[in-house]
């Protein structure tokens, strides 16, 4: 026997290889066509979003615990399918305090505040190193330890948002005084969290119906090859109509609630988020791709994953937020 070969049966391998081996990430590979025909594929992505977009508007109408409710559920499925394809490159986050800490950020954003949250994602960094300090599998630490922390983050920070838009004019009047709360109606979060859903939802489907329509040049071939420059500008057309549309909606039925931002800034709004939604989407891709995964995950017929159905979503709704806290900024202090 030779020396090479009694040292690899002699060496203690963990996960199929031997220990001291580094973690190397898996290349992505190609990934296999869909078996659903486009027409199938389309029909039920209709009645998917036939149950969904009742069920969201319902509970952002609610709003309180059943909009922390539906965040919580979100924040908890789309962590562990980023999870799951974190081990598809081969590294192994801690699962139990990533979910954790992801459905604790909503509850802190709901009945805390920003610097609760901030607090949170600092100790979730340090507790994850110092509980990979104590494993005896070291070769994937890097791997482990921001897998971890860019689930917590990526999906449960991200996402927390959706609670404080929700609760945007009491944010406002915490942040800056009576005043600046004045500015809003108590429910206008529901306004803001519905218009954010509207143009995203939109330019995501302006995008996928403008795509197969008249899609030629490729927007990101190395990410999604199926994505177009013109799906693109079709995305930001109907998503910015999206808005404006919410806001016409509201302005007929709660002007109330809508009249906290003007025709021009909402027109403004539409068109960031829709590409900011696009990006959303591209960012989820890339990930995907790199996983050698089409979908992060089955839950939703047509859709693929709740990742797959949120990714805009995720990017958009802080965005949102963040723009209006700008602006309401700017008008308590000069109006």
């Amino acid at each position: 026997m030779t020396p090479e070969l009694e040292r690899s049966e002699s060496e203690p391998r963990v996960d199929g290889r031997a220990e001291s081996e580094p973690l190397h990430p898996q290349p992505p590979s190609p990934v296999a066509p869909a078996a659903t025909s486009p027409r199938n594929e389309l029909a039920l992505r209709l009645v998917t979003a036939a149950v969904l977009v009742p069920s969201v508007l319902y509970a952002v109408g609610r709003g309180g615990l059943w909009v922390l409710g539906v965040v919580i559920a979100l924040v908890l499925l789309g962590i562990r399918e980023f999870y799951l394809l974190i081990e598809a490159k081969g590294a192994h986050p801690h699962w139990g305090f990533g979910l954790t800490a992801g459905a604790l950020l909503p509850v802190i954003a709901f009945f805390g505040n920003e610097y609760q949250v901030t607090l949170l994602l600092t100790a979730v960094l340090l507790v994850v190193m110092v509980a990979q300090v104590g494993k005896a599998q070291i070769s994937e630490a890097l791997a482990s330890i921001s897998g971890t922390f860019l689930g917590v983050f990526y999906v449960g920070w991200l996402l927390s948002h959706a609670v404080t838009l929700r609760n945007f004019q009491r944010v406002a009047a915490g942040k800056w005084g009576p005043d600046a709360g004045a500015l809003y109606d108590p429910d206008a979060g529901a306004f803001f969290l519905v218009f954010c859903l509207f143009a995203v939802v939109l330019s995501d489907t302006g995008a996928y119906f403008a795509g197969r329509a008249w899609g030629r040049r490729k927007l990101a071939p190395s990410i999604s090859p199926g994505k177009t420059v013109e799906g693109a500008l079709g995305g930001v057309a109907l998503g910015t109509l999206g808005a404006l549309l919410c806001k016409g909606v509201f302005e007929l039925r709660w002007p109330a609630l809508s009249n906290g931002i003007s025709w021009g800034f909402a027109a403004i709004l539409g068109v960031v988020l829709s590409v900011v939604g696009i990006l959303g989407d591209l960012v989820e891709s890339m990930m995907k791709r790199d996983a050698a995964q089409k979908d992060a995950g089955t839950l939703l017929p047509g859709m693929g994953g709740v990742l797959d159905r949120i990714d805009s979503a995720l990017l958009a709704i802080p965005v949102m937020y963040y723009l209006l806290l700008g602006a309401t900024y700017l008008r308590a202090g000069f109006r």
